[in-house]
């Protein structure tokens, strides 16, 4: 059985994808800050008769917490075949690019970008021995610089610059790990689930989660010949190959 770990995975988009990894036969880790809100959301699939699945600390802004998580992990598995790095926060609004706070922007790069390189060196070691490692870095098209930049493009004067500019340093790192590990059976990619009806977007979207997490979890899924190193937004952009940055 494949081993797959979701970060921020206690509800919304995270919680789907970990839903459509265990139907798809994986046993899942369920990455929570709050462990009492892992365990509720633990019961809740199993409730719906998925078992394959457990509850774990996991807070990606602290070190600490990342560590004891690699360590608890490892002492139950020798391989993780799946990291799915989907915890994230948007930073609160209104976000100007003038006004927004340096503690703004640290709080939201903290877990959108510190949190993902904490928890994906931290887990690279049991990725190395899965014999197909997939990482998911969960982005967004509000991190085109082609779509933020085009007067044409739907969300064009809809601008978060903390969270937008987040997003697109994610990106950038997504590409830089998916060269890194070009020569390897790795396929690392950034994959914006859509604008998705969850509390984070205070349920509005065009996507349902289960849509979201369909995007999601299909790149976790992908065969050797799938891309790496792409940002992928199938909204907007229908060849993964081809997507302007």
């Amino acid at each position: 059985m494949k081993i797959a770990l979701v970060t921020g995975a206690n509800k919304g988009i995270g919680f789907e994808v970990v839903r459509q990894l265990a139907q798809n036969g994986f046993f899942v880790y369920v990455g929570s800050r709050n462990l009492e809100s892992g365990l509720a959301a633990v019961e809740k699939l199993k409730a719906d008769g998925i078992d394959n699945i457990e509850a774990i600390e996991l807070d990606v802004t602290d070190q600490d917490s990342v560590n004891n998580t690699r360590t608890t992990i490892g002492r139950k598995t020798e391989v993780l075949d799946v990291l799915i790095n989907n915890a994230g926060i948007s930073g609160g609004f209104p976000q100007s690019a003038l006004n927004a706070t340096i503690d703004q922007f640290q709080t939201v790069y903290e877990t959108n970008v510190f949190g993902v390189v904490r928890v994906t060196q931290a887990f690279i070691d049991l990725l190395r021995k899965s014999p197909e490692p997939r990482i998911v870095n969960v982005s967004t098209a509000m991190a085109s610089l082609t779509l933020a930049a085009d007067p044409s493009s739907p969300g064009y004067d809809y601008k978060l610059a903390v969270y937008q500019s987040s997003k697109s340093a994610l990106n950038m790192y997504t590409v830089n790990l998916a060269y890194e590990l070009r020569d390897t059976a790795f396929k690392v990619n950034a994959v914006c689930p859509g604008w998705t009806k969850t509390d984070f977007t205070n349920n509005q979207g065009t996507s349902t989660v289960e849509e979201a997490g369909k995007r999601i979890a299909k790149y976790a899924l992908i065969s050797q010949d799938g891309p790496t190193g792409k940002f992928i937004s199938e909204e907007y952009f229908p060849e993964p190959a081809s997507c302007p940055w």
